[in-house]
Parts: structure tokens; sequence; C-alpha cells
């Protein structure tokens, strides 16, 4: 899901212009950077169920829990307070705070409600990952919706300013073709 996560960011940026694009970007895959220190400390896993696209049972019970979503998202959002303001601090929060959601479609039931999975409660995912295909199409549409809706937004934005929008158009493809290079790398792995 790390394109749709992008994608998703983009369409955010066209709705939410002041915040800035690196720091949706970086708050839609918030949770899966504070995951890596922690895989590789051990303290969250993945298990291998077969080879490809959503191959992988995470068990992410410390960044991916509720709670710790939580946590984590308003954290993020506290960073961007003080210098960005209320508002985009609630977006970055509430886009961070995004990725639990888009994963719950995807995952096996392996997202715990509260961190280390304490109390044994019950795990979330509704498992597209199941559907390989299905998903790798929920995953197109969002970086495809992302990419027209990021141009069309930074289209208009140049147009006001008198410009002539060959960035806007630049930008948005730059930003369709890597959501297309992770998702076929992430597909194809």
């Amino acid at each position: 899901m790390i394109a749709g996560h992008f994608g998703f960011a983009a369409m955010v940026k066209s709705r939410e212009r002041s915040t800035p694009l690196w720091g949706l970007m970086l708050a839609t895959v918030w949770l899966d950077v504070v995951f890596v220190p922690l895989f590789l400390a051990h303290r969250e896993t993945v298990q291998p169920i077969h080879a490809g696209y959503g191959g992988l049972i995470i068990h992410a019970d410390y960044t991916h829990s509720i709670v710790g979503m939580l946590a984590l998202s308003a954290a993020l959002g506290a960073l961007f307070l003080p210098k960005m303001g209320r508002r985009v601090a609630l977006v970055i929060a509430l886009v961070s705070a995004s990725h639990w959601v888009l994963d719950l479609v995807v995952h096996r039931a392996d997202m715990p409600v509260l961190p280390g999975n304490f109390g044994n409660l019950p795990d979330f995912g509704f498992g597209l990952w199941n559907h390989p295909q299905a998903a790798a199409c929920v995953e197109f549409i969002l970086v495809a919706a992302g990419a027209i809706m990021y141009w069309l937004a930074a289209r208009e934005v140049s147009a006001r300013a008198g410009r002539d929008g060959r960035l806007a158009s630049l930008s948005a493809a730059l930003i369709a073709a890597f959501g297309l290079l992770v998702l076929f790398l992430d597909y194809t792995a």
C-alpha cells in the first residue's frame, strides 16, 4: 500500500495547499518510517506467507496498533505546530492517521488495538492482500486519483499566478511515475 499512501498524500495536497507536499509525503508513511528501526531492533517483525505482493503478515504491534498510530500521528503533528500552525499540524496528524485506515483495507488481521498487542485484544485487517490483483487496482486508483487531483490543483494555481502550467504538469507526472514505479516494484517483488 506504499504507493497508495503517496497517492492519498497528493490528493490531500490538492485541497490543503498551505501544507507542504514533503510534509504530507512524510506523514503518509510516518508509521512505516518508525517501523523500520523497530524492525531492525526485532521489536516488530514480518512473517512471509507466500512470495509476491502482499505476501507478509506484518507484526507491527507498536507502530500499527490503533493507540500507537494515534500517539505517533499526534507527535508528528506536534512537530509541525510551532513553525506551520494549527491547521497544517492537524492535516499532518490526520494524514499520518490515514495510513492506518488505508492499511486496514489491505492488511490481514495483524493490526492490534494496543501497543505490543497488550491484552491480546482482536487484531484488525480486512485482508485485501489475499487478492493481490484487487489490492493493486485499489493502489493504482489511489495513485492515479492523487496525480490527477494534484495536477488539476497545480494547474489552477499556475493559471492564477499567470504561469503556463508546464511545471504543474511535470510535477503531477513525476508523482504518477513515482507512485506507479513503487506499485510495480512492490507488485513484482
